[in-house]
């Protein structure tokens, strides 16, 4: 862990209560992945078309769009946010090389969730196809929020997916 990490989890108050909360959740998401191979990681074990790379290259491009929201707060869409490939790993790529891109989007969902002055700041959401036609405006603390409900969700996805894959589970593998 490195010092950055150390010091925004270890934030006072409710910043460093949903950032721990954030970073267990992503701690039972990666679990999920201990002792298989890339080659494992991109297989298919149910009739979904995800696999456990795919749902964690999904996590760190959600972590990279959403920290760019939080931090930029300039309502523009970020680059790569509705781009589908970000479900499945591509050729070449390599879980330890999207674990590596997970661990550097944490840090900076980190680093950009401590240097904000509070959980209050109001962002602008970007426009998508599904968007009101009005500029949403979101607490910084509801993207927090939206960002655990998103980690934990995906990582029961994850669970079934390595349970069928090889029988072992979240619980199993702690």
């Amino acid at each position: 862990m490195t010092t950055s990490q150390e010091s925004s989890l270890s934030l006072p108050g409710e910043r460093g209560e949903l950032l721990r909360a954030l970073a267990e959740q992503r701690e039972l998401l990666l679990i999920t992945v201990r002792g298989i191979t890339s080659a494992q990681a991109g297989q298919r074990t149910t009739v979904s078309e995800l696999t456990l790379g795919g749902i964690v290259k999904h996590m760190a491009r959600g972590e990279q769009v959403w920290t760019r929201i939080l931090a930029e707060g300039d309502g523009e869409l970020p680059e790569g946010m509705l781009d589908t490939g970000q479900y499945r790993m591509a050729e070449g790529e390599t879980l330890p090389g999207l674990l590596e891109q997970y661990a550097i989007a944490a840090r900076a969902t980190e680093e950009a969730v401590s240097a904000l002055p509070d959980l209050d700041t109001s962002v602008p959401l970007p426009r998508t196809p599904w968007s009101p036609p009005e500029t949403v405006y979101w607490p910084a603390r509801r993207i927090l929020l939206h960002l655990i409900r998103e980690t934990a969700q995906h990582a029961g996805h994850a669970d079934i997916i390595r349970e069928a894959l090889d029988g072992a589970s979240t619980t199993a593998q702690r």
